[in-house]
Formats: C-alpha cells, structure tokens, sequence
C-alpha cells in the first residue's frame, strides 16, 4: 500500500518532533526551576532583612538597660544593605552574621530579668522566632528546588540539554556548619 520510504520518512518526521518537543519541555522546566530558586533566593533576602530590622529593634529596646556597642548597629546596617543581591555564599555569611547578633542581644535580655519580661522585647522576640521559622521554610524551599535542578544536569536525557545550553549547577545554601545546626535560643 505504502511505499517503504513513505513510511520511513513519516517515522523520522514523528521522531524529530517528539524530540524537538522534549528538548524544549525539559529547556522550560530548567528555566522554571531557575527562576524559582532566585524567587525563593529572594524570599530569604526579605526575610534576613526583617530579621535585622526586628534585632534593630532589640537593640534600640536594649540599650536602655545595657550600654550596647555602636559597631553593632552599624553591622546591622551594613548587613542590610548588602543581602540585596547576596549571592548564597553572601547569604551564608550574614545569616553566620546575624545569629551571632541575636546571640549577643539574648544574652543581655537574659541578664536582665525585667528586660526579658518587657512587653516590647517579648513582642520583638515573638516576631524574631516567626522570621527564624520563615527563613528555615525558604531554605528548605530553595534547597530542594536546586536538588531537582542539579538532578535534572546530572541524569540522562536531561543532562544532554543541559550540556546544550551551558546549564550549570546550582549552589546548596548550606547555611553555616555545626554552629547554625542550633538555632538561636529565644527565652521569654
């Protein structure tokens, strides 16, 4: 019925097409993952700039009771400013920075009993600990959208599209080592 060419061409063509539209299915999805981890990136930038806004906070309900050191709050401002476009590397760096901060600060609210029970500093402490729990969930958000993405270079056919394009691997925002496994401890 067919000639034998006839169908060959048809079969190729098929083939060509399912190939030109995986090759741009996976190319989307690379760039959706993308776009999702500097989104998410974004989101702990917000966040680690509301956590050094709220120690900004803690330090100005502080110092009343404590004479706390200037260069403190310069860092906070120093920090602020520069988590704009912090890379995950940065962003290690100032949450490293930050805790030590709110570390320093817990302490003088500990040595202090009426500052610990202080309607404001027990406000600023509440908002403290949402914003630990809101960066843990971004990081972890992050974290697992960069696993897909490198999975998706690393395994095949996906990889060969990822090798067309230059897609490279993303960095994990491993955030400190032994010391951030512990969480600032916030006592009221």
């Amino acid at each position: 019925m067919f000639p034998l060419a006839l169908i060959v061409m048809v079969v190729l063509i098929v083939s060509l097409l399912m190939m030109i539209g995986y090759y741009f299915t996976v190319y989307n999805r690379f760039q959706t993952l993308r776009n999702a981890s500097e989104a998410t990136l974004n989101q702990i930038r917000v966040a680690l700039r509301k956590r050094l806004d709220l120690i900004g906070q803690l330090v100005d309900a502080v110092k009343s009771y404590a004479k706390f050191e200037k260069e403190t709050l310069e860092r906070i401002v120093e920090l602020r400013s520069s988590i704009a476009k912090a890379s995950p590397e940065e962003i290690r760096k100032a949450e490293r920075e930050t805790r030590e901060l709110l570390g320093r600060l817990i302490a003088i609210v500990e040595a202090y009993p009426d500052l610990k029970t202080a309607t404001t500093v027990v406000k600023l402490m509440e908002a403290v600990k949402e914003i630990e729990d809101e960066i843990a969930r971004h990081r972890y958000t992050y974290n697992n959208i960069v696993q897909e993405y490198n999975t998706k270079i690393d395994t095949f056919p996906s990889s060969i599209v990822a090798r067309m394009n230059n897609f490279k691997k993303l960095p994990y925002l491993e955030v400190g080592g032994a010391e951030i496994e512990v969480r600032p401890k916030i006592e009221f």
